[in-house]
């Protein structure tokens, strides 16, 4: 199904700031950014599990994690100026449901970047939010030839 009746107007005005200020496209871009990290880091345990055991998990990405991530991938540009952590969190929100709204990449394809990009023990939570702000900056990073250059 196509979606691009949701961001048809963003694209007509198409702008870094209005995409990533974009509050519907932040709360979409919520659901599609939990369900991805929490799939590829199942992945990346199952993996990793010297049981072979599957793993499951049900992770939400802290605004911190999203915040780093986005500073790193030195595209606060697209944040509103003053923005806070919450706010730069939306924005990276915001820029996943773009992306994927604009059938730039799949959910697969946005699981499958965060899973090759996860290290380390992910059990220890300080080791799991460096990582995973690593893997996100590579998401990002990535997705920038489908964005906006202005």
């Amino acid at each position: 199904m196509d979606y691009e009746f949701l961001i048809k107007d963003l694209n007509l005005n198409k702008s870094q700031k209005i995409i990533g200020t974009d509050k519907g496209l932040a709360k979409i871009g919520d659901g599609i950014v939990n369900v991805a990290y929490s799939i590829a880091k199942s992945i990346y345990l199952t993996n990793n599990n010297p049981n072979n055991n599957i793993i499951r998990t049900g992770k939400k990405v802290g605004k911190n994690i999203l915040e780093a991530a986005l500073k790193n991938a030195n595209m606060k540009n697209f944040a509103k100026s003053r923005a806070n952590a919450h706010d730069l969190a939306d924005t990276v929100e915001s820029l996943v449901a773009y992306v994927w709204l604009n059938n730039k990449m799949t959910l697969k394809e946005i699981i499958d970047v965060l899973a090759d990009n996860l290290t380390g023990n992910l059990y220890i939570r300080n080791e799991e939010t460096k990582n995973a702000t690593v893997a996100f900056t590579n998401l990002l990073n990535f997705m920038k030839k489908f964005l906006p250059e202005k």
